[in-house]
C-alpha cells in the first residue's frame, strides 16, 4: 500500500470512525454521493462557481473537495494501479490539510473558473468507479482502516452537503434578483397560527452524568472520549425561540441595548450595524427573509434562524435566562429520538428546507431537538478529557479547531437526516450567522 506523506494509520485512526453496520460500505457511499449531485442539480455552471464570502464555497468546490477526499485518503493508498486524476487538482481542492501539502487560499475559491463544472463532474465519476472498485474486494473493504476511512469520508461529505445549501442562500441573498433555489411551490405554505405556544420549561436533575460517543454508531474524533460531569438541576425550554419571540426583542431594542451584550458582542453589532437576524427585511410593520425558496413572509411561529452566539447570548440576558451548556443539552437529549426537520436524504426535494413551527405545546417533553436549527450553547468548543487527535493528515479534521469557538447542537433544516445524534458537537465563531442556527433557553433551579 502507497502511505501519504506524513499519515500513520493506526488504530487511533480507525478509532474515528466505528463502523455502524447498518448499511453496506458500497451503499453508503454511493448514496451519499448521489445525495450531492441531487443538491447540485438545481444550480446552473455560474451558481456553482459563485463564492460570496470568503468562508464559504462554491458549489463546484464541495463536489470537487469531497471527492479529493476520497482520492486521497483512500484510492491513493488502498487502490492499487489508481493514479491522480489530476496532479494539479490536490493544490485547488485540499481544504486545510497541511499534512498533505499546499493549497489554494480559502477566501479565492470563487476564482477557479477552471476545471469546469463538468470536468468536475468527470472527476466524481472516476473516483467512483474506482471507489466501487476498492469496496468489492473483501480483504480491501473488510480493512479497519478502509471501513473507518470511509465512514469519515461518508460523513465528511454530508456536512459539506449542509455547507452546499447554506452558502449557495448565502449567495442568492447577495443577488438583487433574489433568486430561489427551487420553485415557490415545492416549498410548505406558512403556518396559520399567529404566534408560538407561551414558553414552558422542562426540569432536569443534577449529579454526576455521562456524554460523549457511546461507541455505538459514527461519531467524529471530538465526541470522546466518554467522560463524566457534574450537573447541578437545570431546566429547558420545550421549544427553540421563534420569530415572534425575536420581534418583541427587537421592538424592545434589543439590539440598541448594550447592556445585553457581551463586549466583542456589542463592537460586533455596531461594526456591522445588525437590527435582525441575517437575512431578514422589514417593509413598514411587515417582516420577510430570504429562503432557498427565495423571500419568504416571516413565519412568527417557526424558529428563529441565522443569529449569532452573541446574538442568542444577548436574547437570553433580555429574557432573564442563559444558554445551556453542551452538557446539559447532550444529557437532556440523550433519551429523543435523533429525528425532526431534517433533510430527507432519500426525497430532498421534499425537504422543506426551512425551520417549520413544532408540534402543539403543553405536553412537557422538550421539542424540535433536533432539525429544524442548529442551537447555540454556552459552551466554547474545547478538547473533552483525554481527547487525542489521530496521527497524521486526518488528525487534523476537529482538534486543531480547537480554539475561539462556541459549540451548537442538534441539527438543522438542511442537516442530512441520519446525520445526527445526542453527541454531536458543530461548532462556530461566535459572530457566524449564515448556518441555520437558533437557540433554545435554559436556567437554573
Amino acid at each position: 500500500m502507497r502511505t501519504l506523506p506524513g499519515r500513520d494509520l493506526s488504530a487511533d485512526v480507525a478509532s474515528l470512525a466505528a463502523e455502524s453496520g447498518d448499511v453496506p460500505l458500497a451503499e453508503a457511499y454511493a448514496a451519499v454521493r448521489r445525495l450531492t449531485e441531487a443538491l447540485a442539480a438545481p444550480l446552473s455552471p455560474e451558481d456553482q462557481v459563485v463564492q460570496s464570502m470568503p468562508v464559504a464555497s462554491p458549489a463546484k468546490w464541495h463536489l470537487a473537495h469531497t471527492t479529493w477526499f476520497f482520492e486521497t485518503f483512500l484510492l491513493l493508498p488502498y487502490l492499487p494501479g489508481w493514479r491522480v486524476f489530476d496532479e494539479r487538482w490536490g493544490f485547488l481542492f485540499n481544504s486545510y490539510y497541511e499534512a498533505v501539502g499546499a493549497r489554494h487560499p480559502r477566501p479565492q475559491r470563487g476564482l477557479l473558473t477552471r476545471p469546469s463544472v463538468a470536468e468536475v463532474a468527470r472527476y466524481r465519476a472516476a473516483v467512483d468507479v474506482a471507489m466501487a472498485e476498492l469496496l468489492s474486494a473483501p480483504a480491501r473493504r473488510d480493512c479497519p482502516d478502509v471501513a473507518a476511512l470511509v465512514r469519515l469520508g461518508i460523513n465528511h461529505e454530508q456536512q459539506h452537503q449542509e455547507l452546499l445549501l447554506t452558502d449557495i442562500l448565502h449567495a442568492f441573498s447577495c443577488n438583487p434578483l433574489r433568486p430561489s433555489y427551487r420553485s415557490f411551490h415545492a416549498d410548505p405554505p406558512l403556518a396559520a397560527a399567529p404566534s408560538a405556544a407561551p414558553l414552558a420549561f422542562v426540569a432536569f436533575p443534577g449529579g454526576l452524568r455521562e456524554i460523549g460517543a457511546d461507541g455505538r454508531g459514527f461519531a467524529f474524533d471530538n465526541e470522546s472520549p466518554r467522560h463524566t460531569v457534574y450537573l447541578r438541576p437545570f431546566r429547558l425550554a420545550e421549544r427553540p425561540v421563534s420569530n415572534g419571540d425575536w420581534l418583541a426583542f427587537i421592538g424592545d431594542g434589543g439590539y440598541l441595548r448594550p447592556e445585553l451584550w457581551l463586549s466583542d458582542g456589542w463592537a460586533t453589532v455596531q461594526a456591522e450595524a445588525w437590527r435582525a437576524p441575517l437575512y431578514w427585511q422589514r417593509d413598514g410593520d411587515a417582516w420577510s427573509a430570504m429562503t432557498l425558496a427565495g423571500p419568504r413572509s416571516l413565519d412568527p411561529v417557526a424558529p428563529v434562524c441565522h443569529v449569532s452566539f452573541y446574538e442568542a447570548d444577548a436574547y437570553a440576558r433580555w429574557m432573564g435566562k442563559r444558554l445551556p451548556s453542551e452538557a446539559e443539552w447532550e444529557f437532556a437529549a440523550g433519551r429523543v429520538s435523533a429525528a425532526g426537520n431534517l433533510l430527507d436524504a432519500g426525497a430532498p426535494q421534499r425537504s422543506p428546507l426551512r425551520p417549520l413551527p413544532g408540534p402543539a405545546a403543553g405536553s412537557g417533553k422538550l421539542r424540535q431537538l433536533f432539525g429544524d436549527v442548529w442551537e447555540w450553547t454556552q459552551s466554547p468548543y474545547a478538547p473533552y478529557p483525554g481527547f487525542r487527535p489521530a496521527a497524521g493528515a486526518v488528525g487534523e479534521y476537529n482538534g486543531k479547531f480547537m480554539c475561539n469557538q462556541m459549540v451548537l447542537r442538534g441539527g438543522s433544516c438542511v442537516t442530512p437526516a441520519g446525520h445526527v445524534r445526542a453527541s454531536y458537537r458543530n461548532f462556530f465563531y461566535p459572530h457566524q450567522r449564515w448556518q441555520f442556527a437558533g437557540l433554545r433557553l435554559a436556567e437554573d433551579v
